[in-house]
């Protein structure tokens, strides 16, 4: 950032705008926003700012203007339409020792006003260090969508009320009862225009001191491939609400900094082939949280219910009586169909979608990869490249031609994905030439009339961990 974003309080201080005209008019505009005295330095106004003057909200300076016009002003704007005139103002006005803006010129301005969303007291600035106003006016719509118009009335109610909560609420139980209000009954009655009984039911609350206990909760969060725009907005949600996170390798740092900021992160350092934190240890770890009333995210690469261990950590949560749910990810066979711009499946061509493991969680259970590469279908290998070898024997055997293109996709949607077409012949050296290792699947397209695949009747004992899709 080459600006930092801050609020600058205006109570009981001055903002300076100096011009008379439709530049100054737009200034006096934004800050008729806040409670700031508004002093108008120009020999003549036109008639909205005179008409400013006239209702009391601004008072008009006609003298000589010298440094000490400027000093101890909160903000400074300066427009009269000349930019030569702005110059001399700008430069009067850093003798005062102020903070200026000048309009139109950026190697001018200390500061830039921000696009805002305006729901006293929520505020929402948006800015672009003066590079694209037009992008910043695009956000600002989208935001505007996306808050209640009712947002500001119930915050200032909450604002309000926070004495009385610090004096009845025990210091412990108050996140529990702001989120209760924020999320539950008091703010869906607010936003549905019951505000007199909303308001109420808070003070009930807080009188009584029956305060909804803090329920503990986990919440098994896919966080998507990599890139943290794949998240779900229910997954955002999850982390800002999360107490503490549970993260692993696989799990990039920018969806971390999406989190509530004072939310602990706990790192299990899952390693394909190394995990440095058992898994009964992690299931104990997020019940135990749980148990203590907090919020706690699982958060985990792709999907949690496609090779993500989420049975063990389900049953861990129900058996503990806590509450828990999934909240799905992007896979990683989807991301990588969106990046090859291809579907996953074809009408006619391959109707059945296989995701598979090469890692099977019983090495006593016999390898059944070539068991799915049937006519019709896409095979997709999750965790394969230790088994490259193995997998390719495997499909050989199957009577897949040894040239089948095949496509090996690393680290998809993250800043160094690798896309690479080999075949299955070539899997194993390609693997080891490009120098990819753990993140990374394989995808195979097996057309109806492409190849004579032996027909094989799929096992009925497959292990756990493999997932058959018909589509």
């Amino acid at each position: 950032m080459q600006s930092f974003p801050m609020f600058i309080r205006t109570t009981g201080r001055r903002v300076i705008i100096a011009g008379g005209g439709e530049q100054a008019a737009q200034k006096a505009r934004l800050m008729l926003k806040t409670d700031a005295t508004l002093v108008l330095l120009a020999p003549e106004l036109d008639v909205e700012l005179a008409d400013l003057v006239a209702a009391g909200r601004a008072t008009q300076v006609t003298g000589a203007i010298t440094p000490h016009s400027f000093s101890d002003a909160a903000l400074v704007f300066i427009g009269t339409g000349c930019p030569g005139l702005d110059g001399a103002l700008h430069a009067l006005a850093k003798v005062g020792k102020a903070q200026v803006n000048v309009v139109d010129q950026p190697a001018l301005c200390d500061m830039t006003t921000p696009s805002v969303v305006d729901r006293d007291p929520v505020v929402v600035a948006i800015g672009t260090e003066g590079t694209a106003p037009v992008l910043a006016r695009q956000i600002k719509t989208q935001v505007e969508q996306m808050l209640d118009p009712t947002l500001g009335t119930f915050a200032a109610l909450a604002g309000r009320l926070r004495g009385a909560v610090a004096a009845n609420v025990p210091r412990p139980d108050r996140r529990a009862f702001w989120r209760w209000a924020f999320a539950e009954t008091p703010w869906q009655m607010h936003r549905s225009g019951q505000q007199r009984a909303a308001a109420d039911l808070l003070k009930q609350a807080i009188t009584s001191r029956d305060v909804p206990k803090a329920q503990g909760h986990i919440a098994l969060v896919g966080a998507g491939p990599g890139a943290r725009d794949l998240l779900t907005l229910r997954a955002v949600q999850r982390l800002q609400e999360a107490d503490v996170i549970f993260y692993d390798r696989l799990v990039d740092p920018g969806v971390l900094e999406l989190a509530r900021r004072d939310a602990e992160r706990v790192y299990v350092g899952k390693v394909v082939g190394a995990h440095a934190w058992p898994q009964d240890r992690i299931c104990a770890l997020i019940v135990a949280e749980a148990a203590r009333g907090r919020r706690v995210v699982r958060l985990k690469s792709g999907d949690p219910g496609i090779f993500g261990r989420a049975t063990e950590e389900l049953d861990a949560a129900r058996a503990a009586g806590v509450a828990v749910e999934i909240v799905p990810g992007v896979t990683a066979a989807s991301a990588a169909a969106a990046v090859l711009g291809q579907s996953l499946t074809e009408r006619g061509q391959t109707d059945t979608l296989v995701l598979t493991t090469g890692r099977h969680c019983d090495g006593d259970i016999p390898e059944n990869w070539a068991d799915h590469a049937l006519p019709g279908t896409t095979l997709v290998f999750y965790m394969g490249v230790g088994a490259a070898g193995r997998i390719g024997q495997s499909l050989l055997r199957k009577g897949l031609p040894a040239d089948t293109s095949m496509t090996i996709a690393a680290d998809v949607s993250k800043r160094d994905q690798r896309i690479v077409t080999t075949t299955i012949d070539d899997l194993p050296k390609d693997i080891s030439r490009t120098g990819i290792v753990g993140n990374a699947l394989f995808i195979i397209r097996i057309a109806h009339g492409d190849h004579t695949v032996q027909s094989v009747n799929v096992r009925d004992s497959l292990c756990p961990e493999t997932s058959l899709v018909s589509m």
